[in-house]
């Protein structure tokens, strides 16, 4: 006689969990730091046998495996053995499109010492970073934390290049024979759209120290450098590149200040009728709220920045003078805004 099907969440049920929910993000930063999901292979294995394998104690690794089944992150088969799901193979290292910076990023130690002052931030409307730790976010990073500050790149690395690729698969460029990458970090969305696009041409825009670290193809020597000029400086301040399409990505997210700055440096370096593509996640019409309005109150915390709603990111583009065009998903994460410059 068939077991009958367990009756859904209560409310109770599903307020509990969220209220452990560190407990379930830790237990993925554990996964990933004992190495579990790069020791697990093909072969269905014992929780014995993966101690072992990452030297710890079996009954306790038995008790972190046993909560990450339960969430989809491993499963366990008839014998009691474990095998991957597809979430525990995107925290191994060597997969496609691997989650596992990420992860470890959104779960830095400093992560747990400012979430439970969200109240303060959401009280003050400002980030709590300064008083946590005497200095700014990024300043905290590089001069504190050269380990988490790893992590932080290594994450926008990977986050990048899976992006530039979905991205360069949806951008129309007829018409476009050079594209500035704004404050586009490494430039791996701009190596993906000349790759893909021999007779293109580019510019990549980031401060000095990003710059200098760019994707090998289009350093000097690189596959790609032919084409590409490399313009070291602040998109805040000036953004002296002239194109036919200029990317803004992922970097106005900080406040409405320097948001209205960058665009406004946008519009003044473009011709009338240039193209200025702007790529943000949102907080709203969105498959992953979930995830973006987690990053939303993130933001608040450490930089006291935000997220966007497509409304006020329109409102904004529009206040630089851009005339907003287009609006469409590029994956679940990414929503993209096509705008000219006015003739």
């Amino acid at each position: 006689m068939d077991s009958p099907a367990p009756a859904p969440p209560t409310a109770a049920m599903r307020l509990r969990e969220l209220a452990f929910g560190a407990a379930c993000a830790a237990a993925v930063r554990a996964a990933v730091r004992l190495g579990l999901p790069d020791a697990l292979g093909d072969t269905p294995t014992t929780a014995g046998e993966l101690a072992a394998a990452v030297d710890a104690e079996p009954q306790a690794l038995r008790r972190l495996l046993r909560a990450l089944t339960c969430n989809g992150v491993f499963a366990e088969d008839e014998d009691g053995r474990y095998v991957h799901t597809e979430m525990s193979r995107m925290l191994r290292e060597d997969t496609p499109r691997s989650m596992r910076y990420v992860s470890l990023w959104t779960t830095e130690p400093w992560t747990w010492e400012a979430w439970p002052r969200l109240d303060e931030a959401v009280r003050s409307g400002g980030q709590v970073f300064d008083d946590l730790y005497g200095k700014g976010f990024f300043a905290y990073l590089h001069e504190d934390a050269p380990e988490s500050a790893e992590v932080f790149n290594r994450a926008m690395t990977h986050s990048s290049r899976q992006s530039a690729q979905d991205i360069a698969e949806m951008l129309d460029l007829r018409g476009v024979s050079k594209v500035a990458d704004i404050g586009g970090g490494q430039g791996h969305v701009l190596a993906g759209l000349l790759e893909r696009n021999p007779d293109l041409h580019g510019a990549l825009l980031d401060l000095p120290d990003v710059v200098a670290k760019a994707d090998p193809r289009l350093r000097e020597g690189g596959a790609l450098a032919s084409r590409v000029e490399l313009v070291p400086g602040d998109c805040r301040r000036e953004i002296p590149v002239s194109a036919d399409l200029y990317i803004i990505k992922n970097i106005l997210e900080w406040d409405d200040e320097s948001t209205r700055a960058t665009l406004a440096n946008a519009v003044a370096a473009a011709r009338p009728g240039a193209r200025v593509l702007v790529i943000e996640n949102l907080v709203d019409d969105s498959a992953s709220m979930r995830f973006t309005t987690a990053m939303d109150l993130l933001l608040l915390l450490n930089v006291g920045g935000r997220k966007h709603t497509q409304g006020s990111l329109v409102a904004l583009m529009e206040e630089a003078g851009l005339k907003v065009g287009d609006v469409r998903p590029v994956n679940p994460y990414l929503h993209a805004f096509d705008s000219v410059v006015p003739q």
